[in-house]
């Protein structure tokens, strides 16, 4: 990869040198605009941990109270079924 000099040293030909200058220069400055330093991505990296915790978290609630929710209703079909077998069993045995 070449150096900024070296580049400019090829460009400067077909570009003169202050278009050159120029244009080494927007690159250099949209380069240091657009880098990520390690600050940066350690804070996205945290923010991302604590987002995805966050989620977590909530789907854990979910999943509980629906577990409590499908409890609930196993209970109640199991209460109907003893009671339609109780019936059953009641009108057998009464003939």
């Amino acid at each position: 990869m070449p150096t900024a000099l070296e580049l400019y040293e090829k460009i400067r030909h077909k570009l003169g040198d202050e278009e050159s200058r120029n244009l080494l220069e927007y690159i250099s400055t949209s380069v240091e605009k657009h880098a990520a330093t390690k600050e940066d991505l350690s804070k996205t990296e945290n923010n991302l941990n604590m987002k995805i915790e966050q989620v977590k978290s909530d789907l854990e609630l979910k999943i509980e109270k629906t577990r409590a929710d499908i409890i609930k209703w196993m209970f109640l079909f199991w209460i109907g079924q003893l009671a339609s077998l109780i019936a059953i069993l009641q009108a057998f045995f009464k003939k």
